[in-house]
């Protein structure tokens, strides 16, 4: 395993007290950072409180889709500490249905969370990195926003949503030290397999080339990277890790 210097850096994990959020926490708390976990679950952050190395971890209970709220976190934060890194990992599936037989609250339910509060996240955030002239996004999207799955279509939307942020966005701050990058796993063996039915995994495995589900390990190792300062020159682009199922 690569070892990253997070020394005096300070990140923020949306999503943070379980799934990729958690393992990306769990790395960064290794390799020196000071890490805040931001989730809408009170009990699961407890829980991720108790890690090893919890003296660098602190969190928060935030919904993303709220923008007073974490505008009013945001800004606590910056009195203590400079915000280095942002990891926007808070995100749900949905059911899966049809598109024209899916509910038009889960929809927008699934939008708000996975783009809406990514755009919230970056947008009171952003503005503290371009004053310190520093900063790393990772964006969390997924192989649906490229690809699309049939009958995850608020899901996919989302996530494609997502990507075209991170373009954006990355192109935006490209004259500052400031790198915005997204990634695209294929399906892992997280707690958002079990929101979706036994027919809609195993079609997602059967697109997979390497004919597994992704490991946390992996995706986690790939956002320390950019999340570094190694990531020097990369930014707005999407990279991916599926397995093989999306070559572009």
């Amino acid at each position: 395993m690569n070892n990253f210097d997070f020394k005096n850096k300070t990140a923020i994990i949306t999503g943070g007290a379980q799934g990729f959020g958690l393992d990306i926490a769990k790395k960064f708390l290794k390799f020196g950072a000071n890490v805040r976990i931001w989730d809408i679950d009170e009990k699961e952050l407890i829980k991720a409180s108790k890690l090893e190395n919890s003296k660098s971890l602190q969190y928060d209970v935030v919904d993303v889709t709220n923008y007073e709220m974490v505008n009013n976190i945001v800004k606590k934060i910056s009195y203590e500490t400079k915000i280095d890194i942002l990891i926007n990992s808070a995100g749900i599936t949905g059911p899966t249905a049809e598109l024209w037989n899916y509910d038009i609250d889960d929809w927008k339910k699934i939008i708000d969370i996975n783009l809406n509060g990514t755009f919230i996240c970056c947008k009171t955030i952003v503005p503290i990195m371009i004053k310190n002239n520093y900063g790393r996004i990772v964006n969390i999207a997924s192989v649906s926003g490229k690809d699309g799955n049939a009958n995850a279509s608020a899901y996919s939307s989302s996530k494609a949503g997502v990507i075209g942020l991170t373009k954006s966005l990355g192109k935006e701050l490209a004259k500052h030290k400031i790198a915005v990058n997204a990634v695209t796993p294929a399906g892992a063996n997280t707690r958002l397999l079990s929101q979706m039915s036994k027919e809609h995994v195993q079609r997602m495995l059967s697109m997979v080339p390497r004919g597994r589900f992704l490991e946390v390990d992996e995706l986690s190792s790939l956002v320390c990277w950019l999340s570094s300062e190694e990531n020097s020159f990369s930014t707005a682009a999407v990279f991916d890790i599926s397995g093989g199922r999306s070559t572009y």
